[in-house]
């Protein structure tokens, strides 16, 4: 959930206050409270010109867009799991410690008024989160394309990051009684909210998976185990379950991730059919992150692949992005070419609410 702001504008001390109450607002509205206490007491302190001023001071040119108020907790929660922040740690779950706003602040301001440099350097990394739980809200696109197909999929995601959702098919999944997935995958997503039946008398088989990401992350390593996990917030606690599963299971079977902007790479992926699969474009929460110029692009090489589709190489979209309050789920199809609003959740997979799938007649 990208800032309001202009994606250039230099910002002052009130702009940036702003971004952390937007920020807390968002994180409240997505049930951490301890994150939405912080970055409200954060904005406070910018506006009084204390130790978060400090820090956030020299990032006033950033472009609105790139998530600061992100990248400011982000950057104090990997010092919490290097064991650089022990106080912090203390009302951190992520860290075995009980939440409590007023001593995490308390904690937070200290560590920011003593370790104002080596904050501000991690605050120049980019946000890079790989939201497992969207899989939940991901799923019943991809077993109505493979069901109406009857074909492999060859998966292509853009803004992949580390490619956990390329293995969508290897997690486990729980709605009223009915489940999807193997069994025994250490991911459990069961957040659904749903009248329509979800499409889990389907098969699916993946033929191929691929992603591109400005800045993949390796989740085979360390350090990419740690960036991943440093961006979750720390009191949710299931997130950070279902990520570390993640990790394990895409470690198991690591699937590519090319450093490369998205229009380019689908531009190339796209220039030719491949039949005898269905080939699906995806993605979830990127759209807000793109430039003008790669929506455009983005558009017509989906457009132009939808166009040429045929019954032996189906296309398929299917993507996760802002509707408001919450997360729109649409799939397009062809060569039927009919675009629908599949589901609805939050911007994090949870309460998923199943629409269906009818083309258009």
């Amino acid at each position: 959930m990208a800032s309001a702001l202009p994606q250039n504008v230099c910002m002052g001390r009130e702009e940036i206050a702003g971004l952390l109450r937007t920020q807390a607002r968002y994180c409240e509205v997505l049930g951490s409270q301890l994150y939405a206490e912080l970055l409200e007491r954060a904005a406070r302190d910018v506006d009084a010109g204390g130790p978060a001023w400090a820090v956030l001071e020299g990032h006033q040119d950033d472009p609105a867009g790139s998530a600061l108020a992100l990248r400011f907790m982000g950057a104090t929660h990997r010092m919490v799991l290097e064991g650089r922040a022990p106080e912090l740690a203390r009302y951190y779950p992520s860290a075995g410690g009980t939440p409590d706003p007023d001593g995490a602040w308390t904690a937070l301001r200290a560590l920011l008024a003593g370790q104002e440099q080596e904050i501000d350097a991690l605050i120049e990394h980019p946000v890079q989160t790989n939201e497992v739980g969207r899989a939940a809200g991901l799923i019943g696109g991809f077993l109505t394309v493979s069901s109406r197909t009857g074909l492999p999929l060859r998966l292509l995601e853009i803004g992949a990051s580390a490619g956990l959702l390329l293995h969508w098919d290897r997690f486990r999944y729980e709605a009223r009684g009915a489940t999807w997935g193997p069994e025994q995958s250490p991911v459990r997503l069961c957040d659904f909210n749903s009248e329509l039946p979800l499409p889990f008398d389907a098969t699916a088989s993946v033929a191929e998976r691929n992603g591109c990401d400005p800045a993949p992350v390796d989740p085979t390593t360390d350090e990419g185990r740690l960036t991943l996990l440093s961006y979750v917030w720390p009191d949710q606690t299931a997130r950070i379950r279902n990520l570390r599963a993640a990790l394990d299971v895409a470690s198991a079977a690591p699937a590519p991730v090319e450093a490369a902007g998205a229009a380019e790479w689908l531009e190339q992926r796209l220039a030719k059919q491949t039949p005898g699969m269905t080939t699906i474009v995806y993605h979830s929460i990127v759209w807000q992150y793109l430039s003008d110029d790669q929506l455009d692009r983005i558009t017509a090489a989906i457009e132009s692949a939808g166009g040429r589709a045929t019954a032996e190489a189906p296309f398929a979209w299917l993507r996760m992005e802002a509707g408001g309050d919450i997360a729109h789920v649409r799939l397009a199809l062809w060569p039927e070419g009919a675009d629908r609003l599949v589901a609805t959740c939050s911007y994090h997979g949870a309460a998923v609410r199943w629409l269906g799938y009818e083309p258009a007649v």
